[in-house]
């Protein structure tokens, strides 16, 4: 009984702690009570729509990668917390929400206020031991430099890039769009007015006082055909001291039915419906753009942990480097001691100490910067979290070379990525919504003509004239008075309702510009626009054709490259071992070892840095041909949600 008692507290304690190690949902949540009461059901379409605010704590990924002062990072890690932190990507998250709200504007009828296509690169980081404070593929030999150039700053600065191939302005708005969600009208309005008259002929009195009770009620509604129905509801009642009217106070009513539809310009459900099909295009466009966003930034993590792994392995190659001058120092230290050896022979060692500590120093701060850019990259709110400020990055990954790199030929590369890349294929949707909107444009070149059809029933209630005509002894006019007319108003209601009294009318409304270039000018325009972004999609085809072939001379340049450093590295270590050995029977000078001991530190960094050109020029390869989520693993709805799902890499066993 202790076992099983023990075992069910186990079992819940675990499932709290992955209750709390679970991500929270970050796609952005809009509220609204959909199932309340009938009360709220009425009033949902006249309240804001609640916008849940951004967490912007930490995934708790990072605190579990964190360990006695250490963030003990893998690449998978730095990918995973990338997706559920970075902010780049959080702010893509919301393109999908604005899409939602165009599309709803859209659909009641409302002009589109478009959505926001740029996104953002990370920053270019220091890059590797070969190129501080510049990220490319290859560069020179590292050597001592004192790094105090307010320039240096760039390196942290990120990029914004516009996907947009439409240009900056917009296509004609083409005919009015009709509004497709119903609206109701009403008017309650209650006056008394005082007017002289010049002449009682027609009121029976020179002084008219009249009190007007007024109450209408309309809705109006809008179809895709371009349909457009208005039906009214109005009411008068009037009270006043006329004497030659027959009924005082009386009431009128009708309800009217009035129909007006296109014929010529907005008679077309495609050209009515072209704003709700651009905004269902837009919700592709905005997914689209979010795994760019996303390929960027796993891209751009993926360049700064190989920059930071390579820096690291340079502060070792430094230390190194240290170790042997330190060494040369205190071996020539003993034989000036014992007057062996000239003093000038120690000064030159000690300089050489002093050189390799700067270089050390150097590198270690190089290190450190890249160390802090990617912790920004990674975590939402690293300045406020002293764990995470203080915390040095040990990263877990080290950069391999395969023995046998053979890429697929290039041509079926480019064909993956013209297929593949998420910027070209929202581009393509992008020209689908210019020929979309161009065909507003080119219905508004056409005269307006529509008709316009009216039904309407009227009616008419009183009671009969009390107010005394002038000068006739006070005898009211009720004789004259049809009993048909008399009544409250129900009566009037009945009349309404019977058609008593009905009214038709039916016509054309014809408006014909004579010049028309307002209309002409937009097409035109527009026509230009849809051949400029047709333009630019070659443009951009061309650009990734360029991409992928470059991506392909880069890595086999940084392969061969890195297949020479070695070489060459292996050489200079033969070559100082034999200098030593000449140096330690008098056949050679500490100066001569401590060039050969410089020129080995040069090799290694080389090496370094030629593994990490190894590796970015495949992750831009990956890039190029859109293949980087994939290669990673990266599920783009995990992404949407900020939740991945492959747990933390385990932390090493620590001694």
């Amino acid at each position: 009984m202790k076992r099983i008692l023990a075992a069910g507290i186990f079992l819940i304690s675990f499932s709290a702690t992955a209750s709390a190690q679970s991500p929270p949902d970050q796609m952005p949540r809009i509220v609204l009570q959909e199932n309340g009461s009938w009360s709220d059901r009425i009033r949902n379409p006249y309240r804001a729509r609640f916008v849940a605010p951004v967490d912007f704590e930490n995934s708790p990924r990072v605190d579990s990668l964190i360990r006695a002062g250490q963030l003990y990072l893998s690449l998978q890690d730095a990918i995973a917390l990338a997706i559920e932190n970075n902010l780049d990507v959080e702010l893509q998250r919301f393109s999908a929400r604005v899409a939602e709200a165009e599309l709803l504007r859209a659909q009641g009828g409302g002009i589109l206020r478009g959505l926001p296509l740029a996104i953002r690169q990370l920053p270019q980081g220091v890059g590797g031991p070969g190129a501080p404070l510049l990220t490319t593929i290859g560069g020179a030999a590292p050597g001592t430099s004192a790094l105090g150039n307010s320039a240096d700053l760039a390196f942290i600065a990120t990029q914004s890039s516009d996907l947009s191939i439409q240009g900056v302005t917009p296509f004609a708005t083409g005919p009015p769009i009709p509004a497709y969600d119903p609206s109701i009208a009403g008017l309650l309005n209650w006056s008394h007015q005082s007017t002289p008259q010049t002449s009682s002929f027609v009121t029976g009195t020179n002084a008219l006082i009249a009190n007007n009770a007024t109450g209408n009620l309309g809705i109006q509604k809008a179809f895709a055909t371009g349909t457009a129905l208005n039906v009214g509801f109005n009411n008068n009642r009037q009270m006043s001291n006329i004497s030659r009217s027959q009924y005082n106070p009386y009431i009128t009513g009708n309800l009217g039915l009035t129909v007006t539809q296109p014929l010529l310009q907005g008679f077309n459900i495609a050209v009515n419906r072209r704003f709700i099909r651009i905004a269902k295009n837009e919700e592709r466009i905005s997914d689209f753009i979010f795994r760019q966003q996303l390929l960027e930034t796993v891209s751009g993590v993926i360049r700064l942990y190989w920059d930071l792994v390579s820096l690291e392995e340079d502060v070792k190659v430094k230390s190194q480097a240290l170790g042997l001058s330190q060494k040369l120092y205190e071996d020539n230290k003993s034989q000036v001691e014992v007057g062996t050896l000239a003093p000038l022979e120690l000064k030159r060692a000690q300089a050489e100490v002093a050189r390799s500590r700067q270089d050390f120093t150097n590198s270690e701060s190089l290190a450190l910067q890249q160390e802090l850019l990617l912790k920004n990259v990674l975590t939402r709110s690293r300045g406020t979290d002293p764990l995470l400020r203080t915390a040095r990055i040990v990263p877990l990954d080290r950069i391999e070379i395969p023995a046998n790199d053979q890429p697929q030929p290039v041509q079926d590369l480019v064909q993956q990525a013209l297929s593949t890349r998420p910027d070209l294929a929202q581009a393509k949707i992008q020209i689908e919504n210019s020929q979309i909107g161009l065909q507003g444009s080119r219905n508004a070149l056409l005269p307006t003509l529509d008709v316009i059809g009216s039904l309407q029933n009227n009616g008419l209630t009183g009671q009969p004239n009390m107010v005394p005509q002038a000068g006739a002894g006070g005898a009211p006019l009720t004789s004259s008075a049809d009993p048909f007319f008399l009544g409250g108003y129900s009566n009037a209601l009945g009349q309404i309702f019977s058609r008593n009294f009905p009214n038709y009318a039916i016509g054309l409304q014809l408006n014909i510009p004579l010049r028309n270039r307002v209309a002409q000018a937009d097409v035109i325009r527009d026509e230009l626009q849809v051949r400029q972004t047709e333009v630019r999609l070659r443009q951009l085809e061309n650009q990734v054709r360029l991409e992928v072939e470059n991506a392909l001379v880069v890595l086999d340049r940084a392969r061969a490259s890195y297949l020479a450093a070695v070489e060459t590295r292996q050489l200079q270590e033969e070559a100082l071992a034999a200098e030593q050995e000449r140096y330690s029977v008098g056949a050679s000078t500490s100066f001569f070892v401590i060039q050969y001991q410089r020129d080995l530190a040069q090799a290694r960094s080389t090496e370094v840095a030629t593994q990490g050109n190894y590796a970015k020029a495949r992750a831009a390869l990956n890039r190029a041909i859109g293949a980087t989520l994939a290669e990673n693993n990266v599920e783009v709805e995990d992404a949407y949600h900020g939740r991945v799902n492959r747990p933390a890499t385990p932390l090493p066993v620590l001694p």
